[in-house]
């Protein structure tokens, strides 16, 4: 069985490359997780973890790491490109938070207001009471083919 993580970082990181697959790529080396094997998960915050900056997040080269990610390419030279994610903090630290991540050919400030919207719905819907919603995200304005990216990366301490 996999240790539930009991610490949370926010990345994001956003790229231009010759291919979509290098964007992401790069993306994802300029958010500090281009050196692991990303593992998608649903969205869910373990009770009581614990937010950490990225110069403390350490993580093993080829590692399987657990995160949520919002991410969005794009080979419209001029299009903006933009993903965030939200973290939902709940009252009780014995209840898990919520993470929601969304992205589209939007400026920043509308895809961050989306995804913060998503957070404070999905404690409605839960009955659970929500202390605070922490947020990251990333725009970007494609050249030739680019990427963004944002996360909530899911670790141990």
């Amino acid at each position: 069985m996999v240790p539930t993580p009991n610490i949370y970082c926010l990345v994001s990181g956003a790229a231009e490359g010759r291919t979509r697959l290098n964007a992401f790529d790069e993306a994802l080396l300029k958010a500090g997780v281009g050196d692991t094997n990303l593992v998608r998960m649903s969205s869910i915050l373990p009770p009581a973890a614990q937010e950490i900056s990225v110069s403390e997040l350490k993580l093993p080269k080829g590692g399987l790491i657990p995160l949520a990610y919002g991410t969005i390419d794009s080979t419209t030279p001029g299009q903006l490109i933009s993903t965030a994610i939200g973290i939902g903090i709940p009252e009780d630290d014995e209840e898990p938070g919520v993470i929601m991540e969304f992205e589209d050919h939007s400026p920043l400030d509308t895809v961050e207001a989306i995804v913060r919207q998503m957070v404070v719905d999905a404690f409605e819907y839960r009955n659970r009471k929500l202390k605070e919603i922490k947020s990251i995200g990333i725009e970007h304005k494609v050249e030739r083919c680019g990427a963004v990216f944002a996360a909530a990366v899911l670790w141990y301490k």
